[in-house]
């Protein structure tokens, strides 16, 4: 059964998604990333500039070749179906990920924005409802140094 944890009152939704996935590149494993076209399009350009110091090898998934997808850590695509083999699988997306369940891992990325909280409440509940094991990761209290 896939390990659901979810991420929550990200101050800035993308920003946080680049360190995560930083983290989960140097930590050597592969990653597949989904949300809405705009959304990923926005990831790509940040994951080229967020930081002078680290590189993320990544791709959309649109515009790669089956050899590409095979070597690069990070795959960015709209719909995650297909790309299991990566193991985790990171949400920033509204929806309910796709084929989830063919992943190890699924990390839910949720921001403080209304529209957000309330589409990640809604995917906990669907989770929780089929009996997954559900952890959570308050991003206001770490950044706080409360817990």
């Amino acid at each position: 059964m896939t390990d659901i944890a979810f991420h929550f009152n990200a101050a800035d939704k993308l920003a946080y998604g680049c360190r995560l996935l930083r983290k989960i590149y140097l930590s050597g494993a592969k990653v597949a990333v989904t949300a809405e076209p705009a959304l990923l399009d926005q990831l790509d350009t940040l994951l080229w500039t967020f930081s002078a110091a680290d590189f993320v090898p990544h791709c959309t998934a649109a515009a790669a070749t089956p050899a590409t997808l095979a070597f690069t850590p990070v795959v960015l695509a709209v719909s995650p179906a297909g790309y299991s083999e990566h193991g985790i699988l990171v949400n920033l997306g509204l929806d309910l990920p796709a084929e989830f369940e063919g992943y190890d891992r699924l990390i839910e990325v949720v921001s403080l924005l209304p529209e957000d909280a309330q589409a990640g409440r809604s995917r906990w509940k669907h989770y929780a409802a089929r009996g997954y094991s559900l952890k959570r990761h308050d991003l206001a209290q770490w950044a706080t140094g409360t817990t």
